[in-house]
């Protein structure tokens, strides 16, 4: 499939990229067919040399069948050339991965306090799973606390045992000398 996508160019930290008709095969980088225009990001927006671009050719090659990717579109949506893509809107990425399992909780928690009030038996069938929860809990958290005390047991018998041979040791030593 023929996609109109960008290729990466410039020096770190400076990137400039052009944009090419390439077969969706290859590398980023790699071999295009045609470079249709440029794009510099590092350039205000309101600049012109920001993106520059053959609208006629975008035009003929979308006819062939090419695609653009989600950048591109945006890029030719800003020009004019197709309509902008809808906006996407992903709120859990802009919350650390450890808090997206807390922020669900208590996003499914507060519903159920502000929404209707519900049937007394549905709101027992609710709490139900919740007291089972923590028995499980429970029992994951005992094996953790019997093997913390195991480990220590162990460690102490170890440490008494060379200082038993150093005792014996010492006297000898006394042996030797006298």
């Amino acid at each position: 499939m023929l996609r109109i996508r960008l290729s990466m160019g410039g020096v770190r930290k400076r990137p400039i990229y052009k944009i090419v008709i390439a077969d969706g095969r290859y590398p980023r980088d790699g071999k295009f067919i045609e470079k249709i225009g440029s794009y510099n990001p590092l350039l205000p927006k309101d600049k012109k040399e920001r993106i520059k671009i053959e609208a006629e050719r975008v035009k003929y090659w979308m006819s062939k069948g090419a695609q653009p990717t989600l950048r591109v579109s945006r890029l030719l949506g800003e020009l004019q050339i197709m309509p902008m893509p809808k906006p996407g809107n992903n709120p859990q990425k802009a919350i650390p991965k450890k808090d997206r399992k807390k922020s669900a909780e208590e996003s499914k928690e507060a519903p159920k306090e502000d929404g209707k009030k519900e049937d007394p038996k549905a709101e027992a069938k609710k709490e139900e799973p919740k007291k089972e929860q923590p028995k499980a809990e429970a029992k994951k958290e005992q094996p953790k606390a019997e093997a913390k005390k195991e480990e220590p047991k162990k460690e102490e018998p170890k440490k008494e045992q060379p200082k038993a041979e150093a005792k014996k040791e010492e006297p000898k030593k006394e042996e030797k000398k006298a």
